[in-house]
């Protein structure tokens, strides 16, 4: 019996009679028949097919993991579905680059404690005095804990990083998160002393591929200034990097520093998420932004605050989002008080059509902005929407249900709090 997967089998068609196929036959089914089905331009031709493909082995795998590239969004939720229910590891890996964010870290608020992952790995604390023994599926914290600084001398992040460097192991580290870098003794407390060090030792960190600024906690957050500079020469340094993380507080004056996030217009080719998660985010780093070439980014989250003056740079962003980053797959607007309009642009917006997720969590989204996402067929695609911590009442999120889709709505408050 052969074992040609491009030969019938018994529960494929033949023309020809009853003469040997393929000498004198047409094989309707077969690997070469899914393949046909699937460049048909009838959906329901298409899903028909991806459910037969794992009949013929690795090659109809292969075909239902090109179908997460479909244009139709249904076929590729349909391919999705049938990788989620295989045990296959090449199926598991394509659901992890799929979605490569799936196990990030996910706050609704700034927590009280640091962060315990970091990109889909372990945080371990740095420590001076032990060596690094291992590299994989881990990122290095260099941190100051205010509380330990008080009455004793305390190593600094630059001092930490430059004993980091000694190891043998540091061109293998894939991911940094700093905490916060300075004391109550330096006189500079910028971060601009740890972006020299990082831009000084690039070459020695040429395996970083993830980078988290500013892990810091809610109390440290409120008393304690984070004063960030250009995080385009970050960019630059690293053209490796893939994940980009900033937590900051807002942008107001203290003494002769600005705490505001620059960048600058650059291009970047392997860049694939940037998060922000700011109390108050200042319009010039949105359109700074949007001046980014990053050809790679399917992962933007920003947590925009109560800054008045963002509004039109933010509803700019949503329009032209889809051509700034056509890769675009995870769009996060969160910790926003015109949550309504964020919804109606982004259904009135291109980028609709190519997202896979959806998170307005932590907003003020109520009636209107909830009606605009029902009524639009697009959202019906997204896997998940996420509308936790918002204005939506129970009737609201009833019809939310009904849309055959992962929706995460917990905690909603009362519309008339508003």
């Amino acid at each position: 019996m052969t074992n040609n997967q491009n030969q019938p089998r018994e529960f494929d068609a033949v023309f020809g009679g009853e003469a040997a196929p393929p000498l004198q036959g047409a094989v309707l089914g077969g690997i070469e028949g899914i393949k046909r089905r699937l460049s048909n331009s009838n959906i329901e031709v298409g899903i028909a097919a991806l459910s037969e493909a794992l009949n013929y082995g690795d090659a109809g795998l292969c075909l239902v993991i090109e179908a997460l590239k479909n244009k139709s969004k249904k076929i590729q939720k349909y391919a999705l579905n049938i990788l989620k229910n295989t045990e296959i590891s090449q199926a598991k890996l394509a659901l992890q680059n799929y979605k490569f964010w799936s196990n990030f870290e996910k706050n609704y608020s700034i927590p009280c404690g640091y962060s315990t992952t970091f990109a889909n790995r372990k945080v371990i604390e740095f420590d001076p005095k032990i060596k690094i023994n291992d590299t994989d599926n881990i990122a290095y914290a260099l941190r100051i804990v205010p509380a330990e600084s008080y009455g004793k001398p305390v190593m600094s992040s630059v001092d930490k990083l430059q004993i980091l460097l000694q190891s043998p192991l540091a061109n293998q580290i894939e991911a940094l998160v700093f905490g916060l870098w300075y004391t109550s003794s330096l006189e500079d407390y910028t971060f601009r002393p740890v972006m020299d060090a990082l831009l000084n030792a690039h070459e020695q960190l040429s395996n970083i591929k993830a980078l988290f600024i500013g892990d810091v906690n809610d109390c440290e957050l409120t008393h304690l200034p984070l004063v960030y500079s250009n995080f385009s020469y970050i960019l630059l340094a690293y053209p490796q990097l893939e994940v980009l993380k900033i937590r900051c507080n807002n942008s107001s004056r203290y003494y002769k520093y600005f705490t505001g996030i620059q960048f600058s217009p650059i291009r970047h080719e392997t860049l694939k998420a940037i998060i922000i998660e700011s109390t108050e985010i200042c319009h010039e780093v949105i359109d700074e932004i949007c001046k980014l070439e990053l050809p790679a980014l399917e992962y933007l989250e920003l947590w925009l605050g109560t800054n008045c003056y963002i509004y039109s740079s933010v509803i700019e962003l949503i329009r032209n989002v889809s051509h700034i980053f056509p890769r675009l797959k995870y769009l996060g607007l969160r910790n926003c008080d015109f949550s309504d309009d964020i919804a109606f642009t982004i259904i009135d917006s291109p980028i609709i059509e190519n997202l896979l997720e959806l998170n307005l969590s932590v907003g003020t989204l109520g009636y209107k902005g909830a009606e605009y996402l029902l009524n639009c067929p697009s959202v019906r695609q997204l896997d998940p929407l996420d509308i936790t911590d918002n204005y939506l009442t129970d009737k609201i999120i009833e019809n939310f249900a009904q849309l055959d889709i992962e929706v995460i709505a917990e905690r909603q408050s009362s519309p008339n709090d508003i």
